[in-house]
């Protein structure tokens, strides 16, 4: 991937992450079960985590 695939990569999982903890927010608020989107967010952060790395071994 370069450098521009990478940055809007991380861009789409950010928005993902933002769109997936208001749906946490709003089951919780309702007292409903969250375990789904908690183990999406986690995925979510691990991805991002792996797309950052990429990007920085690009830049070195």
């Amino acid at each position: 991937m370069t450098k521009e695939e990478l940055e809007y990569k991380v861009n789409e999982v950010k928005l993902d992450y933002i769109r997936i903890q208001g749906d946490l927010e709003k089951l919780e608020s309702f007292g409903r079960n969250t375990d789904i989107q908690q183990r999406k967010l986690d995925e979510l952060e691990t991805e991002l985590s792996d797309l950052r790395k990429q990007l920085e071994a690009i830049d070195v």
